[in-house]
């Protein structure tokens, strides 16, 4: 596996916005839930109860995964 596809997002990763978008601010986290091409992904982004709000196409250019364990530079 190379670098690139390990940090490559993928589906399930959760990730957020690094600018506004179509009424959604820099920031806002969401969840992959299907790779449409190499380089668009679809994220849904949902409320506090888990309620989706916004199911948008976001390029991978404009999305940074989260990590909620260790990871190694």
């Amino acid at each position: 596996m190379s670098l690139e596809d390990a940090v490559r997002p993928k589906l399930l990763d959760v990730v957020a916005l690094l600018k506004d978008r179509d009424g959604l601010a820099r920031d806002q986290v969401g969840t992959i839930v299907d790779v449409l091409d190499g380089g668009t992904v679809l994220v849904e982004f949902s409320d506090d109860d888990g309620r989706a709000f916004a199911t948008e196409p976001c390029p991978l250019s404009e999305l940074i995964v989260l990590h909620y364990e260790r990871q190694t530079a």
